[in-house]
């Protein structure tokens, strides 16, 4: 076999163990937020009335985030250190357990509040593992990838989240077709997607253990360049690039929780039931599918910053018409304008991996994508939910909810014209080196 054809067929299998983890990952995570208004509030919170124990539940969804840039950074410093490989698996088996934990936990009616308790701690298990499975995937593929198409192997990470989403709202979809929402879905229906995971990280485990490491960081190691402190380097070296990258992420994140976790409150609220909404969701996450690594490759063509721009400005105008059409309650309507929310999302979803991931030098790149990707779950992901239930509970405005993701895509356009474009560089040579003549030139990426 050729070495071409031994570095693509390692390609493939880069790509795909990266997109099975990370589909499985989210599939975790949005099992979550979905649950929670469906179920957690009543099986958790029963004594709070339905608000109260939403906006806990969704409190509850923003210690996740939380934990996202602490894992970032554990497990950036690993991928530095030991490799990208055996970080992957370690947050792959973290978030599983958790998650399969949180389908066996107790509810308030035998452990009372402490049922709450060790729920949020296992969020923060899930954030942990999610904080750090983002960057090992994302340069898991574009490290094995050629320059003129990183944006679209690198969305394939990426396309693990609409494949969680789709998973999450199919399988939640199916226990309320089974199940009528109501007392047997509230005692265990819920339970089912959350110890079903268990077997998707049995599958995703098997493939991770057959990848090689990437020739990007087989150079490091064979160079002495692995950093002993990558978390300290990758400030010291990128700290704009982290900053920048957070706040580009505002148009993409915040809205991407309110389309999927908000919007199942949101049309409770105007009457629709859960199945019809979830049913919805599902076709949107069907969507994205297609979309994600579309958008991933036209940036290819036309440049990571200019498609992701395109996207934060179309986001920021489709806050209004997604909640001015859907606060209607025509349920013809409301269906179609939930099945394409995500279109906005997935222009900016697409690009997005290697617009932040090329903007950071190969040694510290694991910690710094990592942290520049999970610190937006502070001031994005994690509060929307929260901070959207408490906008539409206090002023009844769906025009108001729009209002706050238009604050959120100019933060971010703003971010994005900041950032540089290395659509371009060469990504295996330290970019501090690179006034220099490259040491070796045998692997293109």
């Amino acid at each position: 076999m050729s070495t071409t054809e031994a570095t693509r067929g390692q390609l493939v299998r880069a790509v795909v163990a990266s997109t099975v983890g990370t589909s499985i990952e989210w599939y975790d995570y949005f099992l979550y937020g979905s649950a929670g208004a469906l179920a957690l509030n009543q099986v958790f919170l029963p004594q709070k009335n339905a608000l109260a124990g939403t906006l806990e539940i969704y409190a509850s969804f923003f210690v996740g985030f939380l934990a996202r840039p602490i894992g970032g950074a554990i497990f950036g410093h690993f991928g530095d250190r030991i490799g990208r490989k055996a970080t992957l698996i370690a947050t792959l088996l973290l978030m599983g357990i958790a998650t399969f934990l949180i389908g066996v936990l107790p509810g308030y009616a035998t452990i009372g509040i402490w049922g709450f308790v060790i729920l949020n701690l296992l969020r923060v298990c899930q954030g942990l593992g999610v904080g750090g499975e983002w960057g090992g995937s994302v340069i898991l593929s574009l490290e094995w990838g050629s320059r003129g198409r990183r944006g679209w192997i690198a969305s394939w990470p990426q396309f693990g989240v609409p494949v969680g989403l789709l998973l999450s709202s199919a399988v939640l979809a199916l226990m309320l077709g089974v199940i009528s929402p109501g007392a047997a879905f509230v005692a265990w229906g819920w339970r089912v997607p959350f110890l079903l995971s268990i077997v998707l990280v049995a599958i995703g485990l098997y493939i991770r253990l057959g990848i090689l490491e990437t020739p990007v960081f087989s150079r490091i190691l064979e160079q002495h360049r692995v950093e002993p402190a990558p978390f300290l380097e990758a400030w010291r070296l990128h700290w704009r690039e982290i900053i920048l990258s957070a706040f580009l992420r505002l148009p993409e994140q915040a809205p991407f929780y309110i389309l999927t976790v908000f919007v199942v409150t949101f049309g409770l609220s105007v009457h629709f039931d859960r199945a019809f909404i979830q049913n919805a969701v599902l076709v949107a996450a069907a969507v994205e599918l297609f979309a994600v690594p579309f958008f991933g490759h036209l940036s290819d063509r036309i440049g990571r910053k200019r498609m992701y721009l395109i996207g934060a400005g179309v986001m920021g105008v489709w806050g209004f018409v997604y909640f001015g059409l859907y606060s209607l309650a025509i349920p013809v309507l409301a269906f179609i304008v939930i099945a394409v929310s995500l279109l906005p999302h997935a222009m900016q979803y697409g690009p997005q991996a290697a617009l932040i991931a090329e903007n950071m030098t190969g040694r510290v790149r694991y910690s710094a994508a990592s942290l520049g990707y999970q610190l937006a779950s502070i001031i994005a992901g994690g509060p929307s939910p929260f901070i959207a239930t408490a906008i539409w509970a206090g002023t009844r405005n769906p025009y108001a909810i729009g209002a706050y993701i238009l604050l959120c895509a100019v933060l971010g356009f703003i971010a994005t014209v900041l950032i540089s474009d290395r659509s371009r560089a060469d990504i295996t040579v330290e970019y501090d080196d690179q006034a220099q003549p490259a040491k070796t030139t045998t692997i293109t990426a």
